[in-house]
């Protein structure tokens, strides 16, 4: 499945005509398993988003492989990363642990934090001894989530279901 909300990022300082490649990759939070909890069993009520909450279930599953998403564009020139919003709307993650498409494994109701990388794609033929140096990993703490396979409330499904240009099935019909 596709990540949702999508990751976005604006970025600037580069170098316009240096050669950059930009991915992703995830790290866990934590070493626990989480369950979401609702403040009423299911009774009839309205399901409470903002009163629900995540409780530590258990030690985490082993850890799933570690994969990286590149950015489809990279390698790409800073000038064009740095026009628009760069969008990581083709990255898919996953919890099938024999994934063979390239897709980001994560366990199911594990915390997780994204992390975006720009790498500077070093034009020396010797570049590898400066590796450290061409790289940044950038973490915003506010990305962090929690892995689910199904979502327990129906608003973020709908929010989903709107915001998906292949969801055109499962939007409501508007007669007018």
């Amino acid at each position: 499945r596709r990540m949702f909300p999508t990751f976005q990022v604006k970025i600037f300082g580069m170098d316009p005509m240096a050669d950059y490649m930009l991915l992703m990759d995830f790290i866990p939070v934590d070493d626990k398993r989480y369950r979401q909890v609702m403040p009423c069993p299911p009774c009839g009520a309205q399901y409470a988003f903002h009163s629900s909450s995540w409780l530590v279930a258990g030690k985490a599953d082993p850890a799933t492989p570690g994969r990286v998403h590149y950015h489809p564009d990279s390698p790409a020139k800073g000038a064009q990363w740095m026009k628009q919003i760069v969008s990581f709307d083709k990255l898919k993650l996953t919890n099938n642990l024999l994934d063979d498409n390239g897709h980001i494994i994560l366990n199911s109701m594990h915390r997780y934090q994204p992390r975006f990388h720009v790498v500077y794609v070093d034009p020396r033929k010797d570049s590898e001894k400066y590796a450290e140096e061409n790289f940044k990993t950038f973490v915003f703490e506010e990305t962090r989530f929690t892995a689910v396979t199904a979502y327990q409330n129906h608003r973020i499904t709908q929010l989903k279901i709107a915001s998906n240009p292949f969801a055109k099935g499962f939007r409501d019909c508007d007669p007018e």
